[in-house]
């Protein structure tokens, strides 16, 4: 996968700009790869909910889970869905709004300076080798564009808000992920 320097864009990606997003804090170093989960309805795959949601468009009346969450204002970088196709929402140069109240080796604020990727999927289901090559091939691209991420600096949500949140979840293999990083 190829990072175009100049706009921050994944070049291999749909784009779905989102408008949540805002600037980094001024001479933040970008050095944290946050791994996310969602499906939206919960469980389900495949639908526009998640670009919906990203993009301050869901529909409450569309399904019951909405009605709590169609008036958050949240993104991620980059969804990676089932069939490993990546999206774009935000400019990884760009702060999205993803991890929210959150702390990583007591830095707090971790979308000040890291990068948040989602996977299509729940705390209930493993997730597809399409997107594990997908997220690998993506980690090396940002890995080399922003040097201070390394494999030791690839992270779950679970891990930076753990009273929170539990995605990636318990059938995210970081194993494999880390195999596929070093092979």
């Amino acid at each position: 996968m190829t990072i175009d320097p100049l706009t921050g864009l994944l070049r291999e990606a749909r784009q779905v700009p989102s408008p949540n997003y805002d600037l980094r804090p001024e001479d933040t170093a970008i050095d944290l790869l946050v791994i996310h989960a969602i499906s939206l309805p919960a469980g389900e795959f495949g639908g526009p909910w998640i670009d919906d949601l990203f993009c301050n468009a869901l529909d409450a009346s569309a399904h019951p889970d909405f009605a709590d969450i169609c008036g958050l204002q949240v993104s991620a970088h980059v969804l990676i869905r089932r069939d490993g196709t990546p999206v774009q929402y935000v400019p990884f140069q760009h702060r999205a709004w993803h991890a929210g109240k959150s702390c990583y080796e007591g830095r707090e604020r971790c979308n000040d300076f890291s990068i948040g990727i989602e996977l299509e999927g729940c705390d209930t289901r493993p997730f597809t080798e399409a997107q594990y090559q997908s997220l690998a091939a993506l980690a090396r691209a940002l890995m080399a564009a922003y040097p201070g991420i390394t494999p030791e600096h690839i992270t779950g949500h679970s891990d930076i808000a753990p009273q929170r949140k539990t995605d990636p979840g318990p059938h995210f293999d970081w194993q494999y992920l880390r195999e596929l990083l070093n092979g």
